[in-house]
């Protein structure tokens, strides 16, 4: 269950007794699969790149997808499909947020 405070929630590729989820590629099927749901609606092109509410990613070395608070405030239906998808296959769900890395020094 996902809290109504969490603004984003990390998908993992880790079923609930820590084994690998397969196939490999899941978190890009699944961030293309969502692609179409972003700010402003979907546009010409927006197939070819992730919407920036639900993103695949790698942390320490597990495949993860980010899924923003900001889609389910755009498209309830969008974000009860991510969750299902990670409830459905046994995926650990964790609420946290994302930091981005500091700038590098010149």
């Amino acid at each position: 269950m996902v809290s109504d405070s969490a603004k984003e929630v990390f998908i993992q590729g880790l079923t609930q007794d820590g084994k690998t989820f397969r196939p490999s590629d899941w978190a890009e099927r699944l961030a293309g699969v969502m692609s179409q749901f972003r700010p402003g609606g979907a546009q010409p092109g927006s197939h070819l790149s992730y919407s920036p509410w639900c993103i695949p990613t790698t942390l320490n070395g597990v495949k993860c997808v980010v899924v923003h608070r900001d889609l389910r405030d755009f498209e309830p239906m969008a974000w009860d499909f991510a969750l299902n998808f990670a409830r459905d296959n046994h995926l650990q769900v964790v609420e946290a947020c994302l930091v981005p890395d500091a700038p590098k020094k010149a």
